[in-house]
């Protein structure tokens, strides 16, 4: 079995305690077969690691590798028309109405093969990972057909194995209702939504189950619908919630036990109630903020209050987050939200796996974990935060290749 000896590190484990950032000087980090086997300050090194191969970082800064856990990666065309539409005072309502939105994207989706939407993604997905990215969550919800909703799904796990990035997939169907349903909700949701999710259970293509409730998309009832058979499959959920209104989404994601509940902009104390009761994330997405302009900021001091986890994530999508920077996410989250860059950085890594359910493999640099680590050409880890632009990675390690 391999082993791998990091040493002359500068180590932010980002596990919780005494210590910010859990921040160890001189640090190294023994792995062993993929995983870490061992991880400290160097003079308390265990003789035995003594010959193993070393990788010596003269000082820069480690941390767990980025974790990016709302995407929507996959996806055809583009909608830079829509950014002037809305700069010239449109809605996210009014496109939405006017044919544009997220259904304009459908078209685009629809009309790529499973090889197109590939290529068009990678570069995506290659500009995450040029950034310390090694885990990214990508959803589907740009068919709204069963086929469609397969294909892209399929495409995402294809580009986990063309880059050797771990991808979580997340069966979006109940995302918006796609024209030849205009006016008939609950019929897509029975005729679309439920057997397109056993189709993508029984091949396999699903790790999670999402939807959008909000006025435009989906009622509180309908996503129960949805998240029942989700149950019913085993497959755990998520939800884009409370981004436009209060409609109660975060309260009926914290009743299915969801990982994660995500915008959030107009989180209201109950659903702040519900979700710490529940050990639901929220995952605050300021991409969508800036590019909608919007004013609603989501409640962090409530959340922190009530010891809900924090997560940040991109949000990369063709119409409301053209983002494809965890790292000025991470730079959003503080300036926008009011975030600490250490909270930032958690919410990249420790806070991110969980919003995935992968909290026992990754987010943090400590015994037991995947040996997923990013090395950094940066003093401190308030820097990752700080700068705007900038992406100091020095390199990715994964697994026991440095």
């Amino acid at each position: 079995m391999k082993r791998l000896l990091i040493t002359e590190a500068r180590l932010a484990t980002m596990v919780p305690g005494a210590q910010p950032y859990g921040l160890i000087e001189d640090a190294a980090i023994a792995v062993e077969g993929g995983h870490i086997a061992w991880a400290g300050a160097r003079a308390g090194l265990p003789a035995e690691w003594a010959r193993a191969e070393q990788v010596r970082l003269e000082g820069r800064l480690v941390t767990p590798a980025l974790i990016d856990c709302h995407t929507h990666l996959v996806f055809g065309g583009e909608r830079a028309s829509e950014f002037e539409m809305r700069l010239k005072g449109a809605s996210y309502e009014e496109i939405a109405q006017a044919g544009g939105g997220i259904v304009s994207t459908v078209a685009a989706t629809r009309a790529l093969s499973e090889d197109e939407l590939v290529a068009a993604a990678l570069p995506r997905l290659n500009k995450l990972m040029a950034e310390g990215v090694a885990t990214v969550e990508i959803k589907s919800g740009y068919g709204l057909s069963i086929e469609d909703e397969l294909k892209m799904l399929r495409a995402a796990r294809r580009l986990a194995a063309l880059r050797g990035v771990r991808v979580r997939t997340s069966y979006l169907a109940a995302h918006a209702v796609p024209v030849e349903y205009k006016g008939r909700r609950d019929a897509y949701i029975h005729e679309v939504v439920l057997p397109g999710m056993e189709a993508a259970h029984a091949e396999g293509l699903a790790d999670a189950v999402d939807g959008f409730c909000e006025g435009i998309a989906f009622s509180p009832e309908q996503m129960a619908r949805v998240f029942e058979k989700a149950r019913a499959l085993g497959l755990p959920v998520k939800l884009h919630a409370e981004q436009l209104s209060d409609s109660g989404g975060a309260k009926l994601a914290a009743r299915f036990g969801a990982l994660s509940a995500d915008h959030l902009e107009y989180l209201e104390e109950e659903g702040v109630a519900a979700m710490a009761k529940a050990g639901t994330v929220a995952v605050l997405l300021p991409g969508a903020f800036y590019t909608l302009r919007e004013t609603s900021v989501p409640p962090v001091a409530s959340l922190r209050r009530a010891g809900v986890p924090i997560a940040v994530a991109t949000d990369c999508n063709p119409g409301t987050s053209p983002l494809t920077s965890l790292l000025l996410a991470l730079n959003m989250a503080c300036t926008l939200f009011r975030l600490t860059p250490e909270e930032a950085l958690a919410g990249a890594t420790r806070q991110a796996a969980r919003a995935l359910g992968l909290a026992e493999a990754l987010g943090t640099v400590e015994p037991g974990k995947r040996a997923e680590i990013a090395v950094w050409n940066v003093e401190h880890p308030a820097e990752l935060a700080y700068r705007i632009g900038f992406n100091p990675l020095d390199r990715l390690i994964v697994g026991d290749v440095a």
